[in-house]
């Protein structure tokens, strides 16, 4: 019998095995005799897509204090008392400061420079203290702290700085002498002789004086950088060994004013992240209003980004604005001359990084300390734009100047917020039509979204733009949520000529100041940790390999029926009225009839809001409430006919109708007059997930009345408004939990099998390597965990563990674990 025939054989018997003993996609109990089978063929003769070194990196945006408070290294908090209003409503100028005695903010003539305004005019005997972040300031035993302060006293003043929590001193208190005269800049070390998370720093004056950039720096920063970064935090972000950082945004670049800060501007607080405003020194930057609602000192500005960048070996990739707003703003600037500035401005960051320090902005570099260019090959313009045409009309400008000076430079365009929907198609083809170099696609999805769809990339157009997968998640930290994203990603290096750089978004989380989650790494004062999804990242990032070898996998037969659940109402931010529900099965008989002038006993709410009768209506009146569900019928239903009266009557956005409601985590709704009322879409909720299935663009009209239906046949969707056809769609695509791909690794010379098993039973699976020599011996490393399994500051759940499995030949079977991620590192001989 020929080598050939048997292992035809070998593989029938393990796919009819399969057929036989194969799961259901819903996961279930894990038991010792919980297996399917699985065949995986690898074809090492065929030569599949080349993967750059920069493939993986990281997204660095300054959300849920990443920067101030995160990795950058500043203990102080609000130290040049520049806090506003414009920042938060809470805030003051002396916002995590107490004052003991007379102090007062000002803002006037006697300030620092024009760009810091604001200083603190400190009275005789009288002292202030600042709380730091989290806790307090952050100190440990044995280290030492570089404390400054600008200062100036008309008769000269002795400044007593101390250091303490509530148990008492934490170092020894040093004297500071300011001299008579103008501004100058003093300094003392301490030397921390205990540790403490709840620590003060107290600056005394013994005469009037004026302060500002009071700051307290740990000696200890990531590669001993003054003005530098937090060590844990930037060493996490090294150990990933990123192919490119991609900063500062996000939403920073696209929101706000673009104008400068200047007194021509009336010194515009709430602007977008522009780079020409970080650089320099310190107490010569501007500070900004944070989009996600705090204060952004600029401390960390684009020369540190460029040096981290080079310190980690990593390709920086910044983002500038393309006067286009987004992120709920949505608006298109027009203003000929500032957009001339702003391309202008993009020109000069090209030089800032890469020209000679004879040019005027290479000699600005070399001034900050770096003579040499950090060669910058990549930049990006704009970020999730929801108005393609307007935003593309500025993107060609911007590219067309940046191509004729800077030919080498890669310029990135975007598809907009999402994956899918018209603003998606039209960007697309707007960058198709113009022969762009490369997109960015964002999408934060549901983990079974990213089991769904695997193969996203398989059918796109390999002579086009390249894809730019700049910000993802699957919306939540648990282990199962990296499983998922694992899964995708076995799909992305699959086609690695296509999508060359991907990031998982965003990186940090201070616990006590979030405004967006998932996030990969979460801190506090004191301590970082990994999130479940930190440690996928870092499995594929340090063994990505350098060429992607041709492989297939038999798949789970899926076992989906029709889409079933009860029906619901909601809200999001809006108050909305409902009438005339009636729900009908496939043969027109009622299953449910509610015109609400009687009672609401058909419906039990399960979202936040304010629910009440009014004049025959169900009325949701809370206008700050997101999700209000209230739902009916039966969990059970299936084949139905929804319809509802439903009417906008204040807020922000539109109506929620859903259906296939099963628990509150898991239902599809239709989203009319979302996101601020700019568009209409589908979203399917998974274990509280959310994808968007289909959307179009439109708003809806307070006090209107508009009839919604809904037609559900099997897992078939038919929308309609008004008695027209809205749209529909069909959700039948299999969430296959079993995804591979294999990688060679140039270097050393080993076959990468990377293997995801997303669901609760074993994957017995049989390996055909195609006749490749290779060693007995491979290196395994395995994340195993439950799938609700989630990494915390106490526990650690989510690890990888390494072994050695000695049983690799040409055809050799191994058992992935339940709930795993596996990558076997063969050696070829």
């Amino acid at each position: 019998m020929s080598r050939s025939t048997t292992r035809t054989r070998w593989r029938l018997g393990l796919i009819t095995t399969a057929l036989l003993t194969a799961t259901a996609l819903v996961p279930v109990p894990a038991h010792a005799e919980a297996v399917t089978d699985y065949v995986i063929t690898v074809d090492p003769t065929a030569r599949g897509a080349k993967i750059d070194d920069s493939m993986y990196g990281v997204f660095f945006e300054d959300i849920n204090r990443a920067a101030d408070g995160g990795l950058y290294a500043e203990l102080v908090q609000n130290r040049s008392f520049e806090y506003s209003t414009v920042d938060n409503r809470s805030y003051t100028p002396l916002t995590s400061w107490t004052v003991d005695g007379a102090a007062q903010v000002m803002d006037d003539a006697g300030r620092l420079n024009d760009r810091n305004r604001n200083y603190l005019s400190l009275a005789a005997g009288s002292s202030v203290t600042n709380a730091g972040y989290n806790t307090g300031v952050r100190v440990e035993q044995g280290k030492k702290y570089e404390f400054s302060v600008w200062a100036r006293a008309e008769s000269g003043s002795a400044l007593t700085v101390s250091l303490q929590d509530a148990d008492g001193a934490l170092a020894t208190a040093r004297r500071v002498d300011v001299r008579t005269g103008g501004w100058a800049r003093y300094r003392a070390a301490f030397t921390a002789n205990r540790t403490s998370s709840a620590g003060r720093l107290t600056v005394a004056s013994s005469a009037a004086a004026a302060l500002d950039m009071v700051s307290l720096f740990p000696r200890d920063t990531y590669k001993n950088e003054p003005n530098g970064l937090r060590k844990d935090l930037a060493e996490k972000i090294a150990a990933l060994h990123p192919g490119f950082v991609r900063f500062p945004g996000g939403c920073l670049v696209n929101t706000g004013s673009m104008q400068d800060y200047s007194e021509a501007s009336g010194w515009q607080r709430a602007r977008s992240y522009q780079w020409k405003d970080t650089v320099g020194p310190v107490e010569e930057r501007a500070v900004n209003s944070n989009f996600w609602g705090y204060n952004q000192s600029y401390g960390l500005g684009y020369y540190e980004y460029l040096r981290f960048a080079e310190d980690i070996g990593a390709m920086p990739l910044p983002v500038v604005p393309a006067l286009v707003t987004g992120c709920g703003q949505n608006g298109a600037v027009v203003d000929d001359a500032l957009l001339k500035r702003h391309i202008q401005d993009t020109l000069d960051l090209i030089e800032f990084a890469n020209g000679p320090v004879t040019s005027t902005w290479g000699r600005k570099r070399a001034r900050m300390g770096h003579p040499e260019p950090f060669h910058l090959t990549h930049l990006e313009v704009g970020n999730e734009e929801n108005l393609p045409v307007e935003f593309f009309a500025r993107f060609k400008q911007f590219r067309a100047a940046i191509e004729a000076k800077y030919p080498d430079i890669t310029v990135i365009s975007n598809s907009g917020p999402d994956d899918s929907g018209s603003t998606f198609d039209t960007a697309w083809q707007l960058n198709r039509d113009a022969d762009v170099a490369m997109v960015d696609e964002h999408y934060y999805n549901s983990p079974q979204w990213f089991l769904q769809n695997n193969d996203r990339y398989d059918s796109y157009d390999r002579g086009g733009p390249k894809v730019f997968l700049g910000e993802y998640a699957s919306q939540g930290n648990a282990f199962k949520n990296g499983l998922a994203e694992a899964a995708y990603m076995t799909g992305l290096e699959r086609n690695a000529d296509v999508v060359k750089l991907a990031s998982y978004a965003p990186l940090f989380a201070n616990e006590d100041y979030v405004q967006w989650s998932p996030d990969m790494v979460w801190f506090n004062n004191h301590d970082s940790w990994n999130s479940a999804n930190y440690e996928v990242q870092k499995l594929f990032m340090t063994n990505v390999g350098d060429r992607v070898v041709p492989s297939t996998a038999t798949g789970t037969p899926s076992l989906q029926g029709p889409i079933t659940g009860a029906v619901g109402l909601s809200t999001w931010a809006t108050g909305a009225a409902y009438d005339d529900v009636r729900v009908t099965d496939a043969d027109g008989d009622a299953l449910l009839s509610d015109d609400f002038s009687g009672d609401t006993s058909n419906w039990t709410h399960t979202g936040g809001g304010s629910w009440s009768l009014q004049d025959g209506q169900y009325v949701q009146t809370d206008t700050a409430a997101e999700n209000t569900m209230v739902s009916a019928g039966d969990a059970a239903w299936h084949d139905y006919d929804l319809h509802v009266k439903a009417t906008k009557k204040s807020g922000k956005e539109g109506f929620l109708v859903a259906f296939g409601v099963k628990d509150t985590g898991n239902y599809y709704w239709w989203n009319l007059g979302g996101w601020n009322n700019t568009r209409s879409a589908v979203e399917q909720a998974v274990d509280g997930g959310k994808s968007t299935l289909i959307s179009r663009a439109g708003s809806v009209e307070t006090g209107r009345a508009y009839d919604v239906d809904v037609k559900v046949r099997g897992r078939q969707v038919t929308l309609y408004l008004d008695g027209q056809e809205w749209g529909s769609f069909t959700d039948d695509k299999p969430a296959e939990p079993f995804r591979q791909v294999v990688t060679r690794d140039k270097k050393t010379g080993d076959l990468i099998v990377k293997v995801v098993n997303a669901q609760s039973a074993e994957a017995r699976t049989a390996i055909d390597l195609g006749g490749a020599k290779v060693a007995s011996r491979a290196k395994v490393t395995t994340l195993a965990a439950a799938p609700d399994a989630v990494n915390t500051e106490a526990a650690t759940a989510v690890a990888p563990v390494t072994s050695t499995f000695t049983g690799v030949t040409g055809e050799f079977t191994y058992t992935f674990p339940a709930n795993s991620i596996t990558f076997l590192r063969i050696r070829q001989r």
